[in-house]
């Protein structure tokens, strides 16, 4: 398994999807879980993919009407990658958010 070069705030959506999925996910049921738009969604997928962090194969059931679904599961080590990095996400999020209070600038009346 690979590392991931950057994690994105959209990729630790997608990955907390799949954490909370009770089985294989397919696209459109990340895209619902994750509430990211589709174009954001399926290159993460396939990234994810080619890094190792996930495993996939084509739906089977020729009976069920639509196109095959291709569902997506948490390899081992990427679910465990992946708790790490969703986990790391409130302290991401927390330092940017003191960066941009701390770069608000100063009125004259003395509030931000």
């Amino acid at each position: 398994m690979e590392p991931l070069s950057r994690i994105t705030d959209a990729t630790v959506d997608v990955l907390r999807a799949l954490l909370d999925a009770p089985g294989p996910s397919w696209g459109l049921a990340v895209v619902k879980a994750s509430g990211r738009p589709a174009g954001s969604v399926y290159p993460i997928l396939e990234r994810l993919e080619r890094a190792g962090w996930l495993e996939s194969e084509w739906e089977q059931d020729a009976a069920r009407p639509g196109p095959r679904r291709r569902y997506y599961t948490l390899s081992e080590g990427g679910s465990a990658a992946a708790r790490q990095a969703v986990a790391a996400r409130p302290a991401r999020t927390a330092a940017r958010s003191a960066a941009s209070v701390a770069t608000v600038p100063a009125v004259a009346d003395g509030t931000a």
